[in-house]
């Protein structure tokens, strides 16, 4: 079974992302030092590293049953930001997600991942994991609210834009 490539919430689209969508989430979110502090991938420098990464999604679209979305907001149509499924197996998979900046404080992450939950769920997802460092209170607090609970992280996670080293990051779980 295959996830939908569109999704609408109250507020919200999340749809399959397209190669031509690599300008603007360069320019909206993945370039952005502050929006990408906390994240467990490295801020693009480059419109190119965006479409490198634009590649991974549609193979992880074509292995698996989902892969990453872009969330736009409704009204007006912008784009907002990102969040998906990562498969590790079929039954287990990773999400995330991150908004530029000027859609902090409005609720789009919560209502973006409790998109991506049930969309999991429907998927046949048993065990949905998400990794948040220490010091992002506003995504624990999303991922709490969406029915994620911390674990013990049972590795380390290198977050590249405050360092090289390694750090013990929060471990999240939702079980179904």
């Amino acid at each position: 079974m295959k996830g939908p490539e569109r999704i609408e919430t109250a507020r919200l689209v999340l749809r399959k992302p397209t190669p031509a969508d690599a300008e603007a989430v360069f320019l909206r979110y993945a370039s952005d030092p502050e929006v990408t502090k906390f994240l467990s991938w490295r801020r693009h420098q480059s419109i190119e590293e965006t479409r490198v990464f634009l590649e991974c999604c549609q193979r992880e679209w074509t292995q698996w049953a989902s892969g990453a979305y872009l969330i736009e907001s409704r009204e007006p149509m912008r784009l907002l930001g990102s969040t998906g499924l990562h498969f590790e197996t079929p039954v287990i998979a990773i999400t995330g997600y991150v908004l530029a900046k000027d859609a902090w404080g409005y609720g789009y992450a919560t209502e973006a991942l409790s998109a991506i939950v049930e969309v999991a769920r429907t998927l046949g997802v048993r065990s949905l994991r998400a990794s948040c460092h220490g010091e992002n209170i506003t995504s624990m607090r999303v991922l709490e609210k969406c029915g994620f609970v911390r674990e013990k992280p049972d590795h380390c996670v290198t977050f590249p834009n405050l360092g090289p080293i390694p750090v013990e990051s929060l471990g999240y779980v939702r079980r179904f």
